[in-house]
């Protein structure tokens, strides 16, 4: 009996409120997203990177950098709903391991991929996503930077955009952690999310992953320091320019 396979799928949707067009901004020279499949690529437990989008300008700007490309339908309300779509296209059996990569994170740490695998490969869990170190500079009150409370056995306990834990005066203190958006399902559990009704949690803090918690559903995270932040708006994307300039 083969291993499972461990497909990396890349949600590249044009549309977007903030900055339309982002993923094929191009200013370095290469489009944002040949900056993501890039990096991604570089991750050593991925045995395909597919690229899933909607727009056939996204889809030839793929294949002309050499990258795989799915089609998905157009009205999907979030990204794992896209991935489910993309992994019936591709055909992946039940117990084949899909990888959520944002489409936004052009200096995404392969390293990071990796150990979210791993974690979901222990077995026992529905989902495996990682943890990082706050960065310096970065303030976890900051309600646009994801936190997270992870149990004793490595499963999280909570997500908020709310500063948790919240340090009260001469208790002892916790590190706050930043979630790194990485997400590795099974195909089985990914197509079984996709039919779980939106949750109260999820809907106040508008975070997907709440979702997966609140059906009852355990979610492994793995602690891995990486510095990858997402391009969410056009200001951000010049000081990634600006970043890669600098690197030569």
């Amino acid at each position: 009996m083969s291993s499972p396979e461990v497909v990396g799928i890349i949600p590249a949707r044009l549309g977007s409120t903030r900055f339309p067009g982002k993923v094929l901004a191009d200013k370095t020279g290469k489009p944002l997203i040949r900056h993501v499949w890039e990096c991604a690529s570089k991750a050593t437990r991925l045995s395909r990177l597919v690229i899933a989008t909607d727009d056939d300008r996204v889809r030839g700007v793929v294949v002309g950098f050499g990258g795989l490309c799915v089609m998905t339908s157009p009205v999907h309300s979030n990204g794992t709903s896209r991935l489910a779509e993309a992994s019936a296209v591709l055909g992946l059996a039940h117990d084949d391991l899909v990888v959520n990569i944002q489409g936004d994170e052009p200096e995404l740490d392969a390293g990071a991929i990796d150990a979210a695998i791993g974690v979901a490969q222990r077995g026992g869990i529905e989902v495996g996503t990682v943890a990082s170190a706050f960065l310096a500079g970065e303030d976890p009150a900051d309600p646009n930077i994801v936190k997270v409370v992870i149990r004793p056995d490595g499963t999280a306990l909570y997500f908020s955009r709310a500063p948790i834990p919240y340090p009260r005066a001469g208790a002892e203190a916790a590190s706050p952690l930043r979630h790194v958006g990485l997400y590795v399902y099974s195909v089985g559990f990914l197509r079984l999310y996709a039919t779980l009704p939106p949750t109260p949690l999820e809907r106040t803090e508008s975070l997907e992953q709440l979702r997966v918690l609140e059906h009852g559903y355990r979610i492994g995270v793995a602690r891995y320091d990486c510095a990858s932040v997402g391009i969410d708006t056009p200001e951000q994307y010049e000081a990634f320019v600006r970043r890669t300039a600098a690197r030569g």
